[in-house]
């Protein structure tokens, strides 16, 4: 069924996708300013991920010229692959965290007591302590559900590429 919807509406996939990550985004607020959890670094370099994803997939679904559409999966595979890769090692954190955690500062102390031009790079760098899990969900953390919808977005460009790379 998914296959079909994505040769004969693949705007509306990528549409559903982008509502998708504005959901997760919208929860990930509401963990942070509702519930009180702090997002680590590693955390907030997914939600970038998840931002750059959403807004592909927008442009995407816009679009109706399948260069462009082709080109947009490929950007967002590629982004939502970093994000992915983000989410294994902040799981593989917490599985087997270190003997000593550090990822640094936060991002707003960062930003605060640094320049800009120093701050971007502390926070790809990690910071606060990313091996806590604070929330769980049927078992996983936020990290690990990051890994799961990262990797089906993946799976899914990867897919809509496959399949319109045989169109041709």
């Amino acid at each position: 069924m998914l296959l079909n919807w994505i040769d004969g509406a693949p705007r509306r996939v990528w549409l559903l996708v982008c509502l998708g990550c504005i959901g997760l985004l919208a929860f990930g607020l509401y963990l942070q300013h509702v519930v009180g959890l702090e997002p680590c670094p590693m955390c907030i370099v997914q939600r970038y991920a998840l931002v750059l994803v959403a807004a592909l997939a927008g442009v995407v679904s816009a679009s109706g010229k399948k260069g462009l559409q082709n080109g947009g999966v490929v950007l967002l595979l590629l982004v939502a692959g970093f994000g992915a890769f983000v989410a294994a090692r902040q799981s593989f954190l917490q599985w087997y965290p270190p003997e000593v955690a550090t990822c640094g500062r936060d991002l707003y102390g960062m930003i605060e007591t640094f320049p800009l031009k120093r701050a971007i790079p502390m926070i790809f760098k990690g910071g606060g302590d990313c091996t806590v899990v604070d929330w769980t969900f049927l078992g996983g953390s936020i990290a690990n559900w990051s890994f799961v919808c990262f990797t089906l977005i993946c799976l899914l460009a990867l897919v809509f590429l496959a399949r319109s790379a045989r169109r041709r």
